[in-house]
């Protein structure tokens, strides 16, 4: 009796996940800091207009600051800051 469609997706996911585990698990806090300081890079890069660092890019990141400004609270603090570094800005 051979396997359903179903069945050999479900396998295969199955299989995919312990691959994932087997190689991920090991680095996952390494994975997770380099994610981190990536992410911290990037919302300095486009924040960095705000703050008062000249930015070559501004006019490409501008259209960014609703997109990280969720995320701005966790940053500034991650990074030192215990108020918002942007002028008439609360983010909490």
């Amino acid at each position: 009796m051979t396997p359903s469609r179903d069945e050999i997706k479900r396998r295969l996911e199955h299989a995919m996940e312990l691959l994932r585990e087997f190689y991920e698990g090991r680095h996952r806090g390494a994975l997770a800091r380099s994610r981190r300081d990536e992410d911290d890079l990037f919302m300095l890069l486009v924040l960095s207009e705000s703050m008062g660092i000249p930015n070559p890019a501004s006019y490409y990141t501008l259209e960014l600051l609703p997109l990280v400004m969720d995320r701005f609270h966790e940053w500034h603090l991650r990074m030192g800051m215990e108020h918002s570094p942007l002028d008439g800005f609360r983010c909490c």
